[in-house]
């Protein structure tokens, strides 16, 4: 198979809007925070405790829904603690996220060996299916590549839409913007810094964990150490590469599944040749890149990572 040959093959891009998809959830809940002024580096071990609170809620009888939800709670919780840390009491974002993930890492794991502490294989779930769309499914290369996806990713793609609508068209979307440019003058309209920052950051933690949930729910059956890998720190990279704009992450997402799913299936033609780690490397080495480009011209929120309070000019 040619590189051609896999690039207009519609079950490529299913792969790659597949991969895509917790990061969508990830970059926008960092864009988020950051568009409020707080850097949120907690995103990898809001991922992991997302992703092992969804599949434990649904292990334990709930719905997939009500897995997600919560999920979304976990994260928020996590979320408030970062924001407390670092909006009113102003420590330094970026120790205040380390911790956060180191802490939600850790508490996942203990969380998970407590539960299940003589299983050497995690339980299985039945994870969200791909939904198939009347009329929209059977629909040449894009039915496969798009409209056989499961809930999780209408929703994401949905969320897209509706963040870009928020920030850009609502009094709420001007005022964190306007939080994370020039938060005195915010307060100068009666508005509170504290309030917008905590509550964006709480949101945005949400999101991140429910595309952690993702992983659990939809993309495997089952919870292990190290599924994240890495994916929230993309996060943070792609909000960089998007310039704090929905619709650029949604595509630096959807490049960064394809550059994914392109190297396994690239693997599988020439790995015989070449060592595996190469390709490994492919799609991060490709994002690195692509970031330093787009980074050169970012025009990044103005307050992000400065601390204020109440009364500061």
């Amino acid at each position: 198979m040619e590189i051609l040959d896999i690039l207009v093959n519609p079950n490529f891009w299913a792969a790659a809007i597949r991969i895509a998809t917790p990061l969508i959830f990830g970059v926008l809940g960092a864009l988020i925070c950051e568009r409020s002024g707080v850097l949120n580096l907690g995103i990898e071990g809001i991922f992991t405790a997302g992703a092992m609170a969804g599949w434990m809620a649904v292990w334990l009888g709930a719905d997939l829904w009500t897995g997600v939800a919560v999920a979304a709670a976990v994260g928020g919780a996590f979320g408030l603690l970062h924001a407390v840390l670092t909006v009113p009491f102003g420590l330094s974002q970026h120790v205040s996220g380390i911790g956060v993930t180191l802490f939600a890492t850790s508490l996942s794991y203990f969380a998970y060996r407590t539960a299940l502490p003589d299983v050497s294989s995690p339980p299985r779930i039945t994870p969200f299916q791909p939904l198939k769309i009347e009329g929209l499914s059977d629909l040449p290369f894009i039915g496969t590549a798009l409209f056989q996806q499961t809930p999780l990713t209408f929703l994401a793609l949905f969320l897209v839409l509706a963040v870009a609508f928020i920030l850009n068209r609502t009094p709420l979307g001007f005022a964190i913007r306007a939080v994370g440019d020039n938060p005195a003058a915010v307060e100068a309209q009666g508005l509170s810094v504290f309030g917008l920052r905590v509550g964006a950051v709480i949101v945005g933690s949400a999101l991140m964990a429910i595309g952690g949930a993702f992983l659990t729910m939809s993309a495997f059956d089952a919870f292990f150490f190290g599924m994240v890998n890495g994916r929230g720190w993309i996060c943070i990279a792609l909000v960089v590469f998007a310039s704090w704009r929905p619709g650029k992450a949604l595509l630096g997402a959807l490049l960064f599944g394809a550059f994914d799913a392109f190297q396994v299936r690239l693997q599988t033609e020439v790995g015989a040749f070449v060592p595996g780690q190469i390709f490994l490397m492919l799609p991060y080495l490709l994002s690195i890149f692509a970031l330093v480009v787009a980074a050169r011209k970012a025009d990044y929120p103005r307050a992000l990572l400065k601390p204020y309070f109440k009364g500061q000019r």
